[in-house]
């Protein structure tokens, strides 16, 4: 009987895979690859925050220098105008717009003498941002509603006409607006500054057609099902599916509405209805003693920002989450 023995260069080949002093296979070594790779994340992770600091840095930093020369006299922001620390510190600026500062006072600290109602402005700001938007949010939500969920001859015509008022200017219909108002005796009154933007925008009913347009006709049939007829159904079922990017559209309405300045400033002059942002620009220009009381300025400034600010902190990741119709809470 004879013994079949392989060549030597296959026995070379086998042994080492074979011969090891604990009897198993030795594992091929995978280098240093991984750990260069894992320093080259971390370094592009680094990079990235880096850049992202970078951008936080260059966005807050005019929020931190009104903060800054709102916290200084008028007087002394001449002396160190690149000072990074508020000048000879002082609230002074603050209380001479919430009104608990004389007009000497004001003197004292550089400001110009011009004084601001500042919880008249206030108010009226609310009041407009308020109707506003429960106005717009209440008639597009109807609109969107019209175009994504019911059949009638021409939706499609209409929504495309509808729509193309976005390429027009807003400039464009100012003058239009202006006369209208004019003509009906609204000027100088909350209704002349509300009614333009009340009833919808082509943007707030494009926003909301589409995620209507997301939500299945399962459940809508269900309810059509149950007798339910049109009305019923946008109230019950449509709006409580859609309250994430109604919530983001009446977020936005509201900050566009108290930032707005041109329309309220053409239409609403006198103190009954006049702006937060209006009355800024008028205390701007009430500069007897020649410049402006810069602290002042910034002082109200801030205070008109801190709703907004607020708003936004409390429901800012609402609005990121559903900005992309996700629908996301």
């Amino acid at each position: 009987m004879t013994t079949m023995t392989p060549p030597p260069d296959q026995l070379a080949a086998v042994e080492p895979a074979t011969s090891t002093r604990a009897g198993r296979v030795p594992r091929p070594s995978r280098g240093r690859r991984p750990a260069r790779g894992s320093r080259a994340a971390r370094g592009r992770k680094a990079l990235g925050w880096a850049a992202l600091g970078l951008v936080m840095l260059v966005t807050l930093f005019p929020f931190y220098w009104m903060l800054r020369t709102s916290l200084s006299t008028t007087v002394s922001l001449g002396s160190d105008p690149g000072s990074l620390l508020p000048v000879d510190f002082t609230l002074g600026a603050y209380q001479r717009v919430l009104g608990l500062a004389t007009t000497q006072e004001a003197l004292a600290e550089g400001g110009s003498g011009a004084s601001i109602n500042f919880w008249s402005y206030l108010r009226n700001s609310l009041i407009v941002a308020t109707v506003t938007t429960v106005g717009q949010v209440l008639f597009c939500s109807m609109a969107a509603y019209a175009f994504a969920r019911l059949r009638w001859p021409g939706r499609n015509l209409v929504f495309a006409a509808f729509i193309s008022a976005l390429m027009v200017p807003p400039i464009f219909t100012t003058i239009p607006n202006f006369v209208t108002i004019r003509e009906l005796g609204l000027l100088n009154t909350y209704a002349g500054i509300i009614l333009p933007t009340l009833l919808m925008t082509p943007f707030a009913v494009f926003f909301l057609r589409q995620f209507f347009l997301s939500i299945s006709r399962e459940v809508e049939e269900a309810a059509i099902i149950d007798g339910a007829g049109p009305v019923r159904r946008f109230f019950q079922v449509i709006l409580p599916l859609g309250a994430a990017p109604i919530t983001t559209l009446a977020i936005l309405t509201y900050i566009t509405s108290w930032n707005e300045y041109f329309w309220p400033q053409l239409v609403g002059r006198t103190e009954e209805v006049r702006v937060l942002t209006v009355a800024l620009g008028v205390f701007r220009s009430q500069t007897p003693q020649g410049g402006p009381d810069w602290a002042g300025l910034m002082a109200a400034t801030l205070i008109a920002a801190l709703p907004i600010l607020v708003l936004f902190a409390i429901l800012g990741r609402r609005v990121i989450n559903n900005i992309g119709y996700s629908g996301t809470k």
